[in-house]
């Protein structure tokens, strides 16, 4: 359970060890290909240190790795600012306003292929509407300024652009019922958030189920959750575990197992996507 530059720096070196032996190349070869003294190779690989993307090209030229979109990622996890993907690092127009572990967090999100969670509590971030996200995120961040505040959700709203990029995100959420019960915002914003909620789970890289309350306890009660999966390789997959004023970044394979198993058991227990359509209509044709 580490946080997420961590985290990022021990991929980044599991990978790029396993990039290392599948070219045929112990480290002290892959040293002198780039000119480096074998210990740093060794410091980047176990992640005790980072790589910078100047550095990881180098890297990943002596590699022979070709795949583009597996180069960017490398690069996002390196903390790369420049080169390629440029178009994916919107949000540093903001790193005034947001703190580093929501930072990270977008990092991830904007190169994820897909995205799995379960919300207990609110309706997730890539599917607020603009007056939602304004009336969550005045609730949850104290004495904020309507210029910080206006920035927040400009945030929030630009995130959901990776579910309009080509290729798009793909998005399976499990909603616990509280989320569509709980008012936020007065009974007109949570009515659009509900229209919204719908129009959104008739898009097909998206999987919106609810959980309602007759299913009784379930193994989400201990909290909301996300996975994020990567393309070219599963092993750069992660947890996030979001608290009050830092999220947790949980790497382990047997970590990763068990909360794909309980997001697979969530789903089992939740309405089919067709079942909770009607069921988020039913609720807003009562409100």
């Amino acid at each position: 359970m580490q946080n997420g530059p961590a985290v990022r720096r021990r991929k980044l070196g599991a990978e790029l060890r396993t990039l290392r032996t599948g070219a045929g190349l112990t480290s002290g070869e892959a040293a002198r290909l780039v000119g480096w003294h074998q210990s740093k190779v060794s410091r980047i690989e176990t992640g005790a240190s980072g790589v910078k993307p100047a550095d990881l090209r180098l890297l990943l030229d002596a590699y022979a790795v070709r795949d583009a979109q597996l180069r960017e990622l490398l690069l996002m996890l390196a903390g790369s600012e420049d080169g390629d993907g440029d178009r994916n690092r919107w949000w540093h127009a903001y790193r005034g306003v947001l703190p580093p572990t929501y930072r990270d967090f977008i990092s991830l999100e904007s190169q994820a292929c897909a995205m799995r969670t379960l919300e207990t509590t609110v309706v997730p971030g890539l599917l607020q509407t603009a007056d939602y996200a304004r009336a969550v995120t005045r609730a949850a961040v104290k004495d904020l300024d309507e210029e910080r505040l206006d920035a927040l959700v400009e945030v929030r709203l630009a995130r959901q652009d990776v579910l309009r990029s080509n290729p798009p995100l793909e998005l399976s959420a499990v909603l616990d019922e509280a989320v569509l019960r709980r008012e936020v915002g007065g009974p007109k914003v949570m009515a659009r958030q509900l229209e919204r909620l719908m129009e959104a789970a008739r898009l097909p890289q998206v999987r919106l189920q609810v959980l309602p309350f007759g299913a009784g306890a379930h193994v989400g009660l201990t909290g909301p959750f996300v996975i994020f999966s990567f393309p070219s390789t599963s092993d750069l997959d992660v947890v996030v575990l979001d608290q009050l004023t830092s999220s947790l970044y949980l790497e382990r394979k047997e970590d990763l197992r068990a909360y794909s198993e309980a997001f697979q058991n969530l789903q089992s227990h939740a309405l089919s996507p067709h079942d909770s359509l009607d069921y988020i209509a039913g609720i807003g044709d009562g409100a």
